[in-house]
């Protein structure tokens, strides 16, 4: 075979695979762009994540939304609950009072309206006011003359509130704590020994306690505004002002029982005790009285009290009675006040001093 032939073919076919290089190809590039390429390339990265990003605030937007749609639903579901569930409590009330009365022989109850007042009930035409009065009352009251949705009888029960409270607050004393007890002069205060059974004497022992804690505290008060400014500027003339503050706050539940003449005989008796020995300047016998009552006779087990299977005999004096009781124990607010009692004692040794030095407290 010829060698030259060969290499022809050879050196043809080679020629033809290779394929033609296009002109609009180059060579070389210029840093401009090389650049401009670079800058292209950054753009379409930044806008990727960009679009990445949105795309997923979106989603997150989305699932946002559909949770809180969701939460809303079971929001309104459980309120739907709620009113189905209380409405159906007074149906079945409703009804248990038809049977009561109907059972007693007593009339059938009135149909309530939509505002939950009773139509058989109607306002009294001699506690009915024109509407036209009414809202200038209201307005004199500086009160608003409708309120939105207000009937004439919504109207009408919030001017009897409004006015009320007015002669609620014009009766209240200007003491240190205002009450609504009429107070008693200072001769008329001293108390019994012996707590009145009948409710008028009741009624006038409530008013004494109340004028004499009131003499006591304003008098207290008194005292400390009449020292030296060096003395109240101290640290022991501001120790005692926050005394008798932290005294006049805690004397409030106190006033507010014998305001409603509420206060039980196993703390009325000893209370009368003190005061009664405090009028008379005797207030180690007052003193005496706080201790009975803040903490009684009852008896207070130290460490073990059943060693064995068999109850011993003085264990069930624990829970006798209450006559013995500590009633500093009986609750936050009982405790405050009787704090605050001696407290008042306290001071009343110091105002009124007794004759005899031995009646003095420690």
């Amino acid at each position: 075979m010829d060698f030259a032939k060969l290499m022809s073919a050879h050196i043809k076919k080679g020629k033809e695979t290779t394929p033609a290089a296009t002109s609009a190809e180059k060579k070389y590039l210029k840093r401009s762009e090389l650049e401009a390429q670079r800058q292209a390339a950054y753009r379409a990265e930044q806008e990727a994540a960009e679009k990445a990003k949105t795309d997923r605030l979106a989603k997150k937007r989305k699932a946002e939304d559909e949770e809180a749609a969701k939460e809303e639903e079971r929001r309104e579901k459980r309120q739907r609950l709620a009113e189905e569930s209380k409405r159906r409590r007074e149906e079945e009330a409703e009804e248990e009072e038809r049977r009561r009365r109907k059972r007693l022989g007593l009339p059938e109850l009135p149909p309530k309206s939509k505002d939950g007042e009773e139509d058989g009930a109607p306002v009294p035409e001699d506690e009915d006011i024109a509407d036209e009065e009414l809202v200038a009352k209201l307005r004199a009251l500086d009160e608003p003359a409708t309120l939105f949705g207000e009937a004439h009888k919504q109207r009408l029960r919030r001017y009897k509130k409004l006015l009320a409270a007015a002669n609620l607050k014009a009766s209240m004393t200007s003491g240190p704590i205002p009450t609504t007890l009429a107070l008693v002069p200072e001769a008329d205060m001293k108390v019994s020994p012996v707590v009145p059974k009948d409710k008028a004497g009741r009624q006038f022992l409530y008013r004494q306690l109340a004028s004499y804690f009131t003499m006591v505290l304003r008098e207290w008060s008194v005292t400390l505004s009449l020292r030296d400014p060096e003395v109240k500027a101290s640290y022991q003339g501001k120790q005692a002002h926050a005394s008798m503050l932290q005294a006049l706050e805690n004397m409030r539940p106190l006033f507010k029982k014998l305001e409603t003449f509420d206060l039980a005989d196993s703390l009325l008796e000893p209370v009368v005790e003190i005061v009664h020995a405090a009028q008379e300047r005797r207030y180690v016998h007052a003193n005496d009285g706080y201790l009975r009552l803040s903490i009684g006779k009852a008896a207070w087990p130290i460490g073990v009290t059943m060693v064995g299977i068999h109850e011993r005999s003085a264990r069930e004096k624990l829970h006798e009675s209450d006559k013995g009781a500590a009633h500093i124990m009986s609750d936050e607010s009982t405790r405050k006040w009787l704090q605050s009692i001696k407290r008042c004692l306290s001071f009343a040794q110091t105002r009124w001093p007794p004759e005899d030095q031995l009646q003095l407290m420690g």
